[in-house]
């Protein structure tokens, strides 16, 4: 072991100097725990173990690449430290708190045993913590914290702990007490901005998001690249091509273009708001280019269908020695199940593995189903489930279920709901889709099974709820509801105005949707015409200004039927209509959707 630190001295510094061989030299170099055990049994043969700079660098380069053999050991550097004290906790919470899943919230358990000792907290112990509370999501341990940093005058209105309590409210589903912590800081900076409008992006509140930023420039608070970032993500979301193109011209007056990460978020920002000539030339004029420019500049051609330009963007990157990562290429196996590319599906994924070293993740393979039940190859695309060699998981199979209901197969339908059964039983919306399926094919022995299972595994259907915000009111409709009432007397009237309208254009209600042997067609067309997107869509259309795009978000994925009327709606009306359901956003422009009927 004696010889182990001229190793590492030889290798960090070619012409050694006096100080080559300190722990601080030696630690700023190190890459490897292999490494860091090292320099600490130097530490320890030259008797500096217990200096406290030395022990906090020690701790604290574990975090080079975490993992839980790093921050056990940490942990153990702790633990026989003969005088821990609060700098030390706070380097090992931070290691800790860069953990992925439940190992990050052991930091709290620790906590809990660091106050045994009479260690007092100060400004640098609770981000870490709140940071662990993120990761793993636990909120009510979050709140803990929250409350005894408040005790302590230790939070909201500190510098460094209000951010990362904004983001772990957010991050665990309660952005509203999030919004209190900000709105309890005295004098807000950019810093906790950018940390209140990166929640409401995150929580898919855009609108919010831009209120807050005009609140920045009121208050003339100059915004940075990593605002920019989430003003372009907001603009995006809202597909607002005329906002996005403001906020462009106000980060090139502002000299923000110089980052790369701000030149892609436009890019991206350009894609989604249906403007590819844009997102084409932003990408041309970028002097500097890194995985994630040409990843969003692929993406983009695929979002717009642009199968070929989008793979000879790829080639391009490749021939400029920029490597591709895994959302390079999952942004390639889109394109090609937008387009039904089977062959390249293959070999993009099979490059993944092979000439790149990178490993597949489900979201890969998900493409790859959706790639062969767009091309009606359900019996490949059920094979190629059962041969992966991981374990699949629900969202697997459920991608095939969606591509045996989009082909009508019924009994290749009825084979995957099975396995869906047998590993998750509790999702709605399985048995709703296969339902739909055998509905539409008449095998209602088959919807009265799918009904009596929903019955036995206590899966309680959720009433389908969508939303538009008018004049920063959101509104919410639900499908039949508050019949009865003179608004919604008066909204359902409009909306068999307008449904009668679209009838002479060509609409034909899918009755085949409404799963009860017992109704007419009468009573299956109406129901069919009050769903809560329909009545979304009405109410937009008689309140709204004229020509706006018409925003909806539902709570459950939107039915062939309500997907067929959007598409008529943007024709005939001239509108775009943005549609988020709970698996993707749908844009619906002159009679078209972005998802190319499939989804």
């Amino acid at each position: 072991m004696a010889a182990a630190a001229p190793t590492l001295s030889a290798r960090t510094s070619p012409t050694p100097s006096s100080d080559s061989r300190t722990p601080p030299s030696l630690l700023s170099h190190c890459s490897s725990l292999r490494e860091l055990k090292q320099i600490h049994a130097f530490v320890i043969k030259t008797n500096i173990q217990d200096d406290l700079p030395t022990a906090t660098r020690l701790i604290s380069s574990c975090t080079v690449k975490p993992s839980a053999a790093s921050v056990a050991y940490a942990h153990k550097m702790f633990d026989r430290n003969p005088e821990p004290n609060i700098v030390l906790f706070n380097a090992l919470s931070r290691v800790y708190s860069r953990l992925d899943g439940g190992l990050s919230i052991k930091a709290v358990h620790l906590f809990s045993h660091v106050l045994t000792l009479g260690l007092s907290p100060d400004y640098h112990t609770f981000p870490a913590l709140f940071k662990a509370c993120t990761t793993s999501k636990a909120l009510v341990e979050g709140k803990q914290l929250h409350g005894f940093a408040l005790k302590l005058s230790l939070a909201d209105k500190n510098i460094f702990v209000s951010p990362t309590l904004i983001n772990m409210y957010t991050e665990c589903g309660d952005v509203d007490s999030g919004r209190k912590v900000f709105d309890g800081i005295p004098s807000p900076c950019v810093v906790a901005y950018n940390s209140m409008i990166t929640c409401y992006v995150r929580a898919n509140r855009p609108n919010e998001a831009l209120s807050m930023f005009q609140e920045m420039q009121d208050k003339d608070i100059l915004p940075s690249d990593v605002t920019m970032l989430s003003v372009l993500s907001s603009c995006a979301q809202l597909g607002a091509l005329d906002l996005g193109k403001w906020a462009h011209e106000f980060v090139k007056k502002n000299g923000l273009n110089r980052f790369v990460k701000v030149n892609t978020a436009l890019i991206d920002m350009y894609a989604k708001c249906r403007s590819l000539e844009d997102a084409v030339s932003v990408f041309r004029e970028m002097e500097f280019r890194d995985t994630q420019a040409w990843t969003a500049i692929i993406a983009a051609y695929g979002i717009h269908g642009r199968s070929s330009e989008a793979i000879s963007m790829y080639e391009e990157m490749k021939r400029s020695g920029i490597p591709p990562d895994q959302s390079t290429i999952l942004s390639l196996l889109r394109t090609c199940s937008q387009t039904g590319l089977v062959k390249e599906g293959y070999e993009f994924l099979e490059s993944m593995k092979k000439e790149f070293r990178i490993s597949p993740k489900i979201k890969h393979y998900g493409c790859m189903v959706d790639l062969l039940g767009r091309a009606g190859r359900l019996e490949e695309a059920y094979k190629f489930i059962h041969d992966l060699r991981i374990k699949p998981t629900p969202i697997l199979w459920r991608r095939l279920l969606s591509a045996c209901s989009s082909h009508d197969n019924v009994e290749m339908g009825k084979r995957v709901m099975e396995r869906i059964l047998e590993l998750d039983s509790s999702h709605i919306g399985d048995y709703e889709i296969f339902s739909d399926m055998c509905a539409r094919s008449g095998k209602w022995d088959q919807v009265d099974r799918m009904r009596k299972l929903m019955i036995d595994e206590g899966v309680v259907k959720v009433p389908g709820c969508s939303s538009i915000e008018l004049d920063n009111v959101v509104h919410k409709f639900f499908a039949r509801d508050g019949i009865g009432s003179s608004i919604s007397t008066a909204l359902h009237r409009s909306t068999d105005r307008l449904f009668e309208e679209l009838k002479l254009a060509g609409y034909v209600p899918d009755t085949s949707l409404v799963n009860h042997v017992d109704m007419d067609e009468e009573e299956k067309e109406i129901t069919l015409r009050y769903h809560s997107g329909k009545l979304a869509i009405t109410f937009s259309l008689l309140n709204g200004p004229p020509g706006m795009a018409i925003r909806v978000v539902k709570n459950l994925r939107v039915c062939r039927d309500c997907h067929s009327a959007a598409k008529l709606i943007s024709s005939v009306f001239s509108r775009r209509i943005i549609f988020k359901d709970a698996q993707r956003f749908h844009h619906f422009e002159n009679g078209e959707c972005s998802c190319g009927d499939f989804w």
